[in-house]
């Protein structure tokens, strides 16, 4: 079954974000690759005050997922961090994992849909991140599904 794992864009704060979800979903990084950390390539120089910036990193979560980012070179230009994105939407194995997350990521964000129960049946909660990330928390107890 393939997997489907999230892949961000930073305007260089990959590593301050990762490092604030590191301290939610626990776990370590699977890689970190600076721009420094690339072959040198004459065509695409790198900027020395980029330098140390975020190539690639990767949070694994859980058993099957993998959270991935990088910072994008300011010759790219920036991303709007308040632009509608598609949302990470999290399945939590129980009610207490999702507070968890909910509590842990939305810390410092803005919350657009409290957790609680839903009209729907699940224990859901929906907010924007201190970074501009969207997240959905869910915790269904009805679902019989591999999470």
């Amino acid at each position: 079954m393939p997997q489907i794992n999230p892949y961000l864009h930073y305007n260089g704060n990959a590593e301050e974000a990762f490092t604030f979800y590191q301290s939610v979903f626990g776990g370590e990084f699977a890689m970190v690759v600076r721009f420094k950390d690339m072959p040198k390539n004459p065509n695409h120089p790198i900027d020395t005050k980029e330098a140390n910036k975020i190539m690639h990193i990767a949070l694994p979560i859980g058993k099957n997922n993998v959270l991935m980012a990088s910072d994008t070179p300011e010759s790219m230009g920036k991303h709007n961090e308040m632009e509608t994105r598609t949302k990470i939407s999290i399945s939590a194995e129980s009610k207490e994992e999702a507070d968890h997350l909910f509590n842990g990521l939305s810390q410092g964000g803005t919350v657009e849909f409290p957790i609680g129960d839903s009209p729907w049946g699940s224990y859901f909660g929906m907010f924007r991140d201190k970074y501009g990330i969207e997240w959905m928390v869910d915790y269904d107890p009805n679902y019989k599904g591999e999470r």
